[in-house]
């Protein structure tokens, strides 16, 4: 009990998997601005519970969250990132995640698309994608918007980078999913001091941030500023006494220190793909000073814009602010009581994506109702000649009868219509266009197994179908009817594809490498609107024994010079017991008969023989057996078959050699009432156990 409560909670918390940069340092200490939108984000999340974070920590360093799980490649020297994403990769075979979020590494995205796992995939750009490996041309980027489930950017700005050169400005899986902040609750006490944070360097405005301060730090006696941050790459002089230049803090740290100072500095000189100091230091009440670059614009409803990215434009908006002390104030209440980006609004709208993603799936029960692509033969071709004998039509009206809604698709009659050469391949394409118009639940495919793999994939990955397969000829190896192997090789063929598989023949007769669970049993079913006969009641039946046989229902016709063993058992029977009246088709050059003229020919009869190719095995028969037995006709099948075993004496009749059948056929004859009584008790049974609506209703329940 312990061990399945403990898969449950394995299975729950393996949802959604959580993919970082390999450089990112999801650290208390270090974390960069890709963990920090993580850890904010998954904090106020109601999935965080279902979600693991991958990313790359050296031995002894401490995550940011307990749910996070190291993916080592500390032996890596080349390819570091595919083999990085590839241990993703081999997380996600073992774990079958339904959604994995990516942050930033594009290439990391592309890697797992061509792998076409079933999962969905979120991506998320922290920086201009035509500068990452991956997104950098238009064909990569477009690739991306083809074929990536949801694509969130953290700016429009960034948004807007994505489209560049592409044919279109907008798509459906592309949007916003900014920054974002838990606001306080209280205005914090203030002091005369002036913030930056970031990277010391001149792309952030460093140099031109530590000139200005300098200045006003000389003017003005009683202000201190701060930068916090490093850079091994640049070095500057500024020394001040009111000027503290310290490391990387804690997050945390950094943001008790917004809640100090009474002025932040964003001075950026390259486009930021967002800014997330400026969204902080305005939310924790300063008065924020920023470049127009990027998408520092969309960080908060600004007033304090540089138009000059210049140490002396700083030095003057700082300055007023210090002199204008009023001014100063208005603008810190402003920025701390209109923050625009939210924590919650923005982790709703993340969740409500992945919470679609977990949660709109088709989960099948017994009163759903489903929508059915059943591709097989209809009979079109043959003007339904056949209708009475068709398992399609059966099974499709069965379908409908438990209320689903089904799309019949006769391939045999489209196949008419294609070139030799791309006749499957049409097909395919056109099987393929159907599910993406309906988006079946469920594609059923009858006596044929014409569809290729990759469009399986490619139906099931996006609309969670199963597959099913239906099959009547031939499969059983003791039996040695007409091509059994080649049909057996027929429907083996994407069996890891299919879900289950429904046969004619009994699956104890079968030798497969198709996984035997999958397998089930297709009796021949009857339908109210079919088998609607009812020949026990028809009184004025001349003929004694009814045998119906044919060299294939397509052909329709009898091929000369074609033999085989029924022939032989009718002959021996019709010389032994000569004085039964005969009722017998497709011998002696009586045609086989269809439809309407074959239920006149029934009805002559008082009692039929179901007699099927090849050796008799356990509960199989051509299809002829549910037009007997289910048209009211009393119906002798031979002992081997083992349906003696579900239908008694008085339903069905049993014999075990021409000899048996013959005595039974006559000492039968002089009992005419017994005759009509046991037909009628055999529809009835037929009906009660192989109606259509219950076989495909179990159709339906095996296979979800």
């Amino acid at each position: 009990m312990k061990s399945n409560v403990l898969k449950d909670y394995l299975m729950i918390k393996n949802k959604i998997a959580i993919l970082l940069p390999y450089k990112e340092n999801f650290t208390i200490n270090n974390s960069g601005a890709a963990s920090i939108w993580l850890k904010d984000y998954l904090y106020k999340s109601k999935l965080k519970n279902q979600t693991t974070i991958y990313g790359y920590l050296k031995k002894a360093k401490k995550p940011l969250m307990s749910n996070f799980k190291n993916l080592d490649i500390s032996g890596t020297i080349m390819s570091k990132n595919l083999n990085y994403t590839h241990k993703l990769y081999k997380e996600y075979l073992k774990n079958k995640f339904e959604i994995i979020e990516l942050h930033n590494r594009p290439e990391s995205l592309v890697y797992l698309l061509k792998k076409k796992i079933k999962s969905k995939l979120i991506f998320i750009f922290h920086n201009d994608p035509t500068t990452l490996r991956g997104s950098s041309s238009v064909n990569d980027r477009k690739f991306i918007a083809d074929n990536t489930d949801h694509i969130y950017f953290v700016s429009n700005w960034v948004k807007k980078k994505f489209f560049e050169g592409l044919p279109y400005n907008h798509r459906n899986n592309c949007e916003v999913l900014y920054p974002a902040i838990e606001p306080i609750k209280k205005f914090p006490k203030k002091e005369n001091l002036i913030v930056f944070t970031g990277k010391l360097n001149t792309s952030k405005g460093f140099d031109i941030y530590g000139k200005a301060v300098l200045k006003i730090l000389d003017e003005f006696t009683e202000w201190k500023a701060i930068a916090v941050g490093n850079e091994p790459r640049e070095t500057f002089s500024f020394v001040h006494k009111n000027f503290k230049i310290i490391d990387w803090l804690k997050h945390a740290e950094i943001l008790k220190i917004y809640s100090k100072a009474s002025i932040s500095v964003v001075p950026s000189k390259w486009e930021e793909p967002f800014g997330r100091t400026a969204m902080e230091s305005a939310a924790y009440g300063c008065a924020t000073i920023t470049s127009k670059n990027g998408g520092l614009k969309e960080t908060f409803n600004n007033s304090l814009y540089l138009d000059k990215v210049t140490s002396e434009e700083i030095y003057k908006k700082i300055k007023k602010l210090i002199i204008n002390s009023k001014n100063r104030k208005k603008i810190q209440k402003l920025n701390f009581l209109n923050v625009v980006h939210k924590i919650d609004n923005q982790v709703n709208k993340i969740d409500t994506l992945k919470n679609f993603y977990l949660n709109s799936k088709f989960n099948i029960s017994k009163k759903s109702k489903l929508k059915i692509l059943h591709i097989s033969q209809f009979d079109e071709r043959n003007d339904h000649r056949l209708f009475n004998i068709s398992i399609s039509n059966k099974l499709t009206k069965g379908f409908l009868r438990n209320d689903h809604d089904v799309i019949n698709m006769s391939y045999r009659d489209l196949i008419s219509k294609f070139s030799v050469n791309d006749k499957n391949l049409k097909i395919n394409e056109k099987i393929l266009s159907i599910a993406n118009n309906y988006r079946p639940n469920l594609i059923i495919c009858g006596h044929n197994n014409l569809i290729y793999s990759d469009v399986i994939e490619k139906i099931k990955s996006k609309y969670n179908t199963k597959f099913t397969l239906w099959y009547e000829d031939a499969l059983g190896y003791r039996g040695e009817g007409p091509s059994w192997k080649e049909n057996l090789k027929l429907i083996e063929k994407n069996n890891n594809y299919f879900d289950s598989y429904f046969l004619t023949t009994h699956p104890d007769e079968i030798k497969t490498i198709i996984n035997k669970k999958k397998i089930h049993y297709l009796p021949i079913p009857v339908d109210e609107n079919i088998e609607n006969l009812n020949i026990y009641n028809q009184k004025y039946k001349y003929k004694d024994l009814f045998f119906g046989l044919s060299h294939g229902v397509n052909f329709g016709r009898l091929k000369k010079g074609k033999r085989d063993e029924r022939e032989i058992f009718i002959k021996d029977l019709m010389q032994k017991f000569p004085n039964i009246n005969y009722n017998i088709l497709g011998i002696a050059n009586e045609t086989p008969k269809w439809n309407y003229d074959y239920f006149n020919e029934l009805s002559k009869c008082k009692i039929a023989l179901n007699l099927s190719r090849g050796k008799p095995i356990k509960q199989t028969s051509s299809n002829r057996i549910a037009s007997l037995i289910g048209n009211g006709i009393y119906t002798f099948i031979d002992c081997k078959t083992q349906y003696n075993k579900i239908f008694n004496e008085q339903e069905v009749g049993s014999y075990k050699s021409v000899d048996d059948l013959g005595k039974k056929v006559e000492k039968l004859l002089s009992k005419p009432e017994l005759i009509e009584k046991y037909a009628k008790n055999g529809k009835e049974k037929y009906f009660r156990l192989y109606n259509s609506k219950r076989i495909t209703k179990n159709i339906i329940e095996l296979t979800f």
